[in-house]
Protein backbone atom coordinates (compact mmCIF):
# COMPACT_ATOMS: atom_id res chain seq x y z
CA UNK A 1 0.00 0.00 0.00
CA UNK A 2 2.63 2.86 0.92
CA UNK A 3 4.55 1.78 -2.58
CA UNK A 4 1.73 2.24 -4.53
CA UNK A 5 0.74 5.91 -2.58
CA UNK A 6 4.53 6.72 -3.54
CA UNK A 7 4.06 5.46 -7.02
CA UNK A 8 1.08 7.95 -7.01
CA UNK A 9 2.62 10.86 -5.42
CA UNK A 10 5.68 10.49 -7.60
CA UNK A 11 3.23 10.39 -10.93
CA UNK A 12 1.66 13.25 -9.75
CA UNK A 13 5.26 15.24 -9.33
CA UNK A 14 6.58 14.26 -12.75
CA UNK A 15 2.99 15.58 -14.45
CA UNK A 16 3.48 18.86 -12.66
CA UNK A 17 6.89 18.99 -13.68
CA UNK A 18 5.42 18.31 -17.61
CA UNK A 19 2.80 20.88 -16.59
CA UNK A 20 5.30 24.18 -15.82
CA UNK A 21 7.05 23.04 -18.80
CA UNK A 22 3.85 23.03 -21.06
CA UNK A 23 3.17 26.81 -19.71
CA UNK A 24 6.09 28.23 -20.10
CA UNK A 25 5.86 29.12 -23.92
CA UNK A 26 3.21 32.28 -25.33
CA UNK A 27 1.64 29.68 -27.92
CA UNK A 28 0.76 27.18 -25.60
CA UNK A 29 -0.76 29.96 -23.41
CA UNK A 30 -2.45 31.67 -26.37
CA UNK A 31 -4.02 27.73 -26.97
CA UNK A 32 -5.32 27.60 -23.35
CA UNK A 33 -6.78 31.07 -23.59
CA UNK A 34 -8.84 30.59 -26.40
CA UNK A 35 -10.02 26.85 -25.03
CA UNK A 36 -10.90 28.64 -21.47
CA UNK A 37 -13.40 29.98 -23.93
CA UNK A 38 -14.90 26.65 -24.57
CA UNK A 39 -13.90 23.60 -27.24
CA UNK A 40 -12.24 24.47 -30.41
CA UNK A 41 -11.45 22.83 -33.72
CA UNK A 42 -7.21 22.89 -34.54
CA UNK A 43 -8.57 25.11 -37.82
CA UNK A 44 -9.93 27.00 -35.87
CA UNK A 45 -6.73 27.94 -33.80
CA UNK A 46 -4.67 27.79 -36.76
CA UNK A 47 -6.66 30.87 -38.06
CA UNK A 48 -7.41 32.54 -35.19
CA UNK A 49 -3.91 32.42 -33.81
CA UNK A 50 -2.10 32.86 -37.31
CA UNK A 51 0.08 29.77 -37.09
CA UNK A 52 0.81 26.96 -39.27
CA UNK A 53 -0.75 23.55 -38.59
CA UNK A 54 2.23 22.39 -38.03
CA UNK A 55 3.25 24.82 -35.37
CA UNK A 56 -0.49 23.87 -33.89
CA UNK A 57 0.14 20.49 -33.80
CA UNK A 58 3.29 20.93 -32.01
CA UNK A 59 2.19 22.55 -29.21
CA UNK A 60 -1.21 20.75 -28.64
CA UNK A 61 0.53 17.55 -28.41
CA UNK A 62 3.33 19.04 -25.56
CA UNK A 63 -0.48 19.87 -23.82
CA UNK A 64 -2.18 16.98 -24.33
CA UNK A 65 1.04 14.95 -23.18
CA UNK A 66 1.33 17.23 -20.17
CA UNK A 67 -2.94 15.98 -20.36
CA UNK A 68 -3.72 19.98 -19.33
CA UNK A 69 -5.86 19.32 -22.60
CA UNK A 70 -7.81 16.74 -24.34
CA UNK A 71 -9.16 15.81 -27.84
CA UNK A 72 -12.29 14.21 -29.44
CA UNK A 73 -12.15 13.47 -33.36
CA UNK A 74 -15.31 13.59 -35.21
CA UNK A 75 -15.07 12.91 -38.76
CA UNK A 76 -12.20 15.05 -39.71
CA UNK A 77 -11.80 17.33 -37.27
CA UNK A 78 -10.00 17.34 -33.90
CA UNK A 79 -11.75 19.12 -31.15
CA UNK A 80 -9.30 20.49 -27.90
CA UNK A 81 -10.53 21.25 -24.77
CA UNK A 82 -8.92 22.12 -21.36
CA UNK A 83 -9.09 18.70 -19.33
CA UNK A 84 -10.98 19.46 -16.26
CA UNK A 85 -9.37 17.10 -14.13
CA UNK A 86 -6.28 18.40 -14.29
CA UNK A 87 -7.24 21.46 -14.11
CA UNK A 88 -8.73 20.05 -10.59
CA UNK A 89 -5.41 18.40 -9.76
CA UNK A 90 -3.52 21.88 -10.14
CA UNK A 91 -5.83 24.95 -9.65
CA UNK A 92 -2.84 26.93 -10.57
CA UNK A 93 -3.41 26.33 -14.10
CA UNK A 94 -6.41 28.17 -14.41
CA UNK A 95 -5.29 31.47 -12.14
CA UNK A 96 -2.86 31.55 -14.94
CA UNK A 97 -5.26 31.67 -17.84
CA UNK A 98 -7.33 33.54 -16.50
CA UNK A 99 -5.52 36.12 -14.76
CA UNK A 100 -1.81 36.12 -16.84
CA UNK A 101 -2.69 35.21 -19.96
CA UNK A 102 -4.80 38.08 -20.50
CA UNK A 103 -2.00 40.23 -19.54
CA UNK A 104 -0.21 39.42 -22.41
CA UNK A 105 -1.35 41.57 -25.31
CA UNK A 106 -0.90 38.75 -27.96
CA UNK A 107 -3.78 37.20 -26.21
CA UNK A 108 -6.14 40.00 -26.03
CA UNK A 109 -5.74 40.01 -29.81
CA UNK A 110 -6.70 36.50 -30.08
CA UNK A 111 -9.69 36.86 -27.93
CA UNK A 112 -11.06 39.41 -30.45
CA UNK A 113 -10.20 38.04 -33.26
CA UNK A 114 -12.37 34.48 -31.89
CA UNK A 115 -14.97 37.25 -31.16
CA UNK A 116 -14.82 37.77 -34.88
CA UNK A 117 -14.35 34.87 -35.81
CA UNK A 118 -17.75 33.68 -33.75
CA UNK A 119 -19.39 36.52 -35.39
CA UNK A 120 -18.98 35.68 -38.73
CA UNK A 121 -20.63 32.49 -38.63
CA UNK A 122 -18.19 30.58 -40.51
CA UNK A 123 -17.34 26.82 -40.09
CA UNK A 124 -14.14 24.80 -40.39
CA UNK A 125 -14.61 24.02 -44.11
CA UNK A 126 -15.50 27.74 -44.77
CA UNK A 127 -12.29 29.33 -43.03
CA UNK A 128 -9.85 27.09 -45.10
CA UNK A 129 -11.19 29.57 -47.88
CA UNK A 130 -11.44 32.63 -45.85
CA UNK A 131 -9.30 35.23 -43.62
CA UNK A 132 -10.76 36.16 -40.75
CA UNK A 133 -8.56 39.63 -41.49
CA UNK A 134 -7.05 42.51 -39.34
CA UNK A 135 -4.52 40.18 -37.74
Amino acid sequence: MIIIEYIHIRSDEMNLIQVIKALSDETRMRILNLLEKGEMCVCEMEEILDISQSNASRHLTKLTNAEIINYNKVSKYVYYKINEDVIETFPFIEEIIKKHALNLEQCKKDLRQLKKYKESGLNCDELKETKLGGK
